[in-house]
Formats: C-alpha cells, structure tokens, sequence
C-alpha cells in the first residue's frame, strides 16, 4: 500500500477532492452573473471594493438576500481570480470585493455586451442534462449525449425555443466582438479583398467589424442558414444569404468563418473546405479562426480551455466534432486543395488559420 502521510499522496487526496467539487465554480460563476454582481461593482467604471452586504443592496430591494451565502460564493471565486477580496487591517471581519481583469469580462459594456451571456448559455437546463451522459460519447459517438437527454440535436432545439436562440446569439457576440477587435488589429490579411463571404456569420457582428477596419472591401455576404440570415439586421455593404455550406458557398476574393469547423467531423470539414475552395479564385483564401489545441498537454489555463471546450463540443454540438491541432488543420487543408497554410497567433484560445489557393 502506499504511504498516505507521503507529501505526494496527500497533493494527491487534495486536487481529487479540487476535481470532483468543480462544478461549484462554473455554477457559482454562474450565480453572479443571474445576480447582477459584476455590474453592481463596476458602476461607472467605479471597481470599489464591496461587502457583500453592499452589493446585495444595488441588486436587491432593501433587506433582500442573505449576504453570508454571497460572501462564500465571492470568497470561493476570489481563488479563481474572478475578484480581489480586501479585508479590513481593523479586527473587523469585513471583507470586501472588487473586481480583476478575468471579472471585468462579465461587465456589460456600452454595447450591452459581455461574456456574461456565455455563462448563462452554458448552463442551461437543456445542456446540463446532457453533462451526465459524457460516458456515452464514449460508448456510442453516433449521438451526441445532448441529443440522449432532449431528444433532438442542439441548434435545432434552440431553433424552437426564441429564448435559448437569443440567449445563444448575444453570447456568441459577447465572445466575438473583443476577440475580432483583437484579431483587426493584429491581421493584416484583408488587405488586398474586395468581396468578403463569412460563412456561419449569424446575425453579421463579425462582418460589420470588418468591413468597418477595411472599407476597401466593397461587398461583404453574410452566409448562414435560411431561418438565420432572416432574422439578421440591416448592414450597410452586406447582403444576407441563406444557403448550405455543405452543398455550395457563395464566390468571393476570400472566405471567413469563426469557430464553423470544430463543430464537425473530419469527412464534414473536408467537404466545407473543399467548397470554399471551390468559391475562390487563383489566389484567393479561406481565413478560418478556430480553436486550436497544443501538440501535447500541459496544465496550462490555455490548454486547459480548449480541452475543456473541445469537451462541451462532444457533449453539446458533434460526438465526432472537435478542436485540432495545427497540423490537423494543415491537413485538412490539403486534402480540400489548398496548397498554401499559415498560421497566427493573436489570441490565446482562437488561431487564425489561412488557407490560400
């Protein structure tokens, strides 16, 4: 047997009983959030550390909320780097909160946009009925364990539920707007385009940011699903076009699409690709921005988020989807035609992968 007063064997008792408890810290993030809490520090830009009996009186009406229970969830966060506590240099017992970097993400900017809405998302009734049924990705990949616990596939479900649909949209935007203003000032690869395709391109968010950076790109199309583009808002230079990637995609000088392959398989992949080749002249270039994961693991935060999302991939959206790595990529690529693959690095969960023809 092994010794267990060892200093190995106690880290070891330490971080299984840190894993097994971990969904205290997603469903504490994501209590916060429903409770309005990083708004109410923030107000103004302010950031002044409150008690939580403080916060509770900006969120609540008067005497509303027990403080102690908020105080254990901003206490427990605080170890994730979601707050800075500040504790009284008095004997009082007071702590106080304000927020970090990682908590700012869930303030809603001027736009009334955040990461908040991710969290949310996430943590819907219908997607963690799916989290017990893992196992069953791995028994039978045919079915995603989504489908196993709501009977139908994701997008369709949230296609028949306008809440679940809009919740998705505005995290989806919350997630893309800070990540393309990173991307439009580091990438130079729209320069020379003037027809832009964004295939997957939702409500447009990501289209609008760039023909805003490039106004040299005369026509942007925003490609989505029929249902999609017509719920889509009027863009100046863009046209909304319904269709299916997997059977053809419009022409342009270059083809963008965020986050489109990694829900689908690798025959499936091929065939989008191959597509979009298709579409492009001598020359031309698919951009695609995906997650891509490390040749090996580590337990780094950024490694630990894209494994962790290629997870809620094979849970939520495709058994058989998945993040990859570059090289993964790289052949994808070739197999579809494009003899050219770069890759850059701007970001530290999406990689922009540029396939030219």
């Amino acid at each position: 047997m092994e010794d267990e007063t060892a200093e190995s064997r106690k880290k070891a008792r330490l971080a299984i009983m840190e894993l097994a408890n971990m969904i205290s810290v997603p469903m504490s993030l994501h209590a916060i959030v429903r409770l309005n809490v990083p708004d109410a520090i923030w107000q103004r830009g302010a950031n002044t550390p409150l008690s939580a009996l403080q916060i509770l009186s900006r969120v609540l009406p008067p005497g509303g909320g027990d403080p102690e229970n908020l105080q254990r969830i901003l206490r427990m966060l605080t170890s994730y780097g979601v707050f800075t506590e500040h504790l009284d240099c008095t004997d009082s017992p007071e702590r106080k909160y304000s927020l970090t970097d990682i908590g700012k993400t869930l303030v809603t900017d001027a736009e009334g946009l955040s990461y908040a809405p991710y969290v949310l998302q996430h943590h819907q009734d219908a997607l963690m009925r799916a989290w017990p049924l893992v196992h069953e990705a791995v028994l039978n990949p045919t079915s995603e364990p989504f489908v196993m616990a709501n009977g139908e596939a994701a997008y369709s479900y949230y296609g028949k539920k306008p809440e679940m649909n809009g919740l998705m949209q505005k995290a989806m935007s919350g997630v893309s707007v800070p990540f393309m203003s990173a991307i439009l000032n580091s990438y130079d690869g729209f320069k020379e385009v003037k027809r832009l395709v964004d295939v997957g391109g939702s409500a447009g968010d990501c289209l609008r940011m760039i023909l805003q950076k490039h106004p040299h790109i005369n026509e942007g199309i925003n490609f989505d699903l029929p249902e999609v583009v017509a719920q889509a808002p009027n863009i100046p230079g863009v046209s909304h076009v319904g269709g299916d990637m997997l059977k053809s995609i419009p022409a342009g000088d270059a083809i963008f699409m965020k986050w489109i392959l990694t829900t689908w398989t690798d025959d499936e992949c091929k065939l989008i690709m191959e597509n979009c080749y298709k579409a492009l002249p001598a020359g031309g270039k698919l951009i695609a921005c995906e997650p891509v994961l490390p040749k090996e693991s580590d337990d780094s935060h950024r490694t630990r988020a894209l494994l962790q999302g290629d997870i809620f991939v094979m849970t939520i959206y495709r058994a058989k989807g998945k993040h990859r790595t570059e090289e993964e990529f790289k052949q994808l690529g070739l197999s579809a035609g494009f003899p050219h693959f770069r890759a850059f690095h701007f970001d530290y969960f999406y990689t922009v992968l540029e396939f030219q023809k």
